[in-house]
C-alpha cells in the first residue's frame, strides 16, 4: 500500500500537539502537555489567539451549534465532551461512556465520538445518547468528514509491544449504507493524532515531533 503525500510540516506553537481542527482559514488546536488551546491563522501559521480551557482538550471540531471539544479532567483523566462558544466559554455537555473518549467528527448534522482502543465511534447527540456505533476494526487515532464520507485513522499504537513501532492506515467508510466497509487507502508513516480537512488537504499532528502536518491522498 502506498503512503500518504506529504505536503508539508510546520512547527506546532507549542509542544505534543494533540487536538486539530479547520474552520476554514483557522486551525484549531491544543497542547496535550501544557493544557492550552491555540487559534491560528492557516496560511501564516500565526497564533490568534491563546485559550485556556478546563483541562486538557484531546478532539476538537466544529458544528452547526459552536464547538465541540472532549476534554480530561481530573487524576484519572476522565473524558467529557464540552461546547464552546466565543464569548460564552466552555459548558460541560455529557461524559463520555465509561469516561473513555477521544476523537470528535461532524457529518453536517450528527456528532461523531471515538473509543481509540475499542475500535468504535459512536453518533452522538448532546446529551450523550448513542444512536448508532460503527465498528472501525482497529484502534482509532482522528477521523474526519468529507463529503459525506467518514475518514478514519486507523491501526495499532503498540504500547504495550518492546521496540515496536505505531502502524498507521488511513481508510474510509460510508456511514449513510446500513453496513459500511472500511477500505484502507493509505500507510501513515507516522505516529499521527487527529485528523482534519481544509477544503483541499487533510491535516494531522506529528505529536512526538511537535509537528502538523499537511498531507494528499495517493
Amino acid at each position: 500500500m502506498r503512503e500518504i503525500i506529504e505536503k508539508q510540516r510546520v512547527q506546532a506553537p507549542c509542544v505534543t500537539p494533540q487536538a486539530l481542527a479547520c474552520d476554514g482559514e483557522q486551525i484549531w488546536l491544543s497542547s496535550r502537555d501544557l493544557g492550552t488551546l491555540y487559534r491560528l491563522d492557516r496560511k501564516g501559521w500565526k497564533v490568534i489567539e491563546e485559550i485556556d480551557p478546563p483541562g486538557v482538550i484531546w478532539a476538537a471540531v466544529q458544528t452547526n451549534a459552536g464547538w465541540r471539544f472532549t476534554i480530561g479532567k481530573g487524576l484519572n483523566d476522565d473524558r467529557y465532551v464540552y461546547r464552546y462558544e466565543t464569548g460564552e466559554g466552555f459548558t460541560k455537555l455529557f461524559a463520555c461512556p465509561d469516561f473513555t473518549g477521544s476523537y470528535l467528527s461532524f457529518d453536517g448534522e450528527h456528532l461523531y465520538l471515538s473509543q481509540w482502543y475499542k475500535g468504535e465511534i459512536h453518533r452522538v447527540d448532546d446529551s450523550g445518547n448513542i444512536s448508532r456505533t460503527l465498528d472501525i476494526g482497529a484502534e482509532i487515532c482522528g477521523h474526519t468528514f468529507v463529503d459525506g464520507m467518514l475518514y478514519v485513522l486507523r491501526g495499532r499504537e503498540n504500547k504495550d509491544v518492546p521496540d515496536k513501532s505505531e502502524e498507521w492506515r488511513i481508510a474510509r467508510l460510508d456511514p449513510r449504507e446500513a453496513s459500511p466497509v472500511v477500505k484502507d487507502l493509505a500507510t501513515v508513516p507516522f505516529p499521527s493524532r487527529s485528523l482534519t480537512f481544509d477544503g483541499e488537504n487533510f491535516w494531522s499532528n506529528h505529536r512526538a515531533a511537535n509537528e502538523t502536518v499537511q498531507f494528499a491522498l495517493p
